[in-house]
């Protein structure tokens, strides 16, 4: 299982900038594997995201927006459920992964 975070090297949002920072400083901090997928440098990962974000979670208008979270291909959320999830507690269980030993 490898927890995927899809991003834009090159947003010009700094509200995206903020919540892919936040999301990969996190993993990083907390020792979670992952993979980076950069849309904006690579067409093959803007179309698969693109394609693998569920109907449910794709905005009104436009496309899906970075940062997004999958699991392999299995689709967690973005940035506003991972956000809730840290805040509750539960990013072990939205990631799909087993909690060290010691942790929440």
């Amino acid at each position: 299982m490898v927890i995927k975070v899809y991003i834009a090297s090159s947003s010009g949002s700094t509200a995206i900038k903020k919540q892919q920072q936040d999301v990969l400083g996190f993993l990083e901090a907390n020792k979670i594997e992952f993979e980076e997928k950069d849309i904006a440098a690579n067409e093959e990962n803007r179309k698969w995201m693109r394609e693998n974000v569920p109907e449910d979670s794709r905005p009104a208008s436009g496309n899906p927006l970075p940062p997004r979270l999958f699991n392999d291909s299995r689709y967690l959320g973005d940035y506003n459920a991972f956000f809730e999830a840290r805040e509750n507690n539960a990013v072990y269980a939205f990631l799909g992964l087993t909690a060290p030993p010691g942790s929440k």
